[in-house]
């Protein structure tokens, strides 16, 4: 964790485009949840990249199987 900004922010994703070999670096609170996630995903890369045909993630094993849900109830 990183000291907090004014909006309490406190933590970087990390988010890597392999293909076009690009990273993006979004600050976040520590708190954050896998709705929150996939609201950023879709406000940070899905407008500027599309959707992309698959996600990995290095966060626990609960969480690549939920997001695509919030990912589909977000985005639909």
């Amino acid at each position: 964790m990183f000291p907090r900004t004014s909006k309490q922010h406190d933590s970087i994703m990390v988010l890597v485009d392999r293909l076009r070999k690009v990273l993006h670096f979004i600050i976040v609170k520590s708190t954050i949840s896998i709705s929150e996630v996939a609201q950023i995903f879709i406000k940070e890369i899905v407008k500027f990249h599309g959707v992309p045909k698959n996600i990995i993630s290095n966060r626990d094993a609960e969480f690549c199987p939920m997001f695509p849900k919030y990912f589909l109830h977000v985005w639909g």
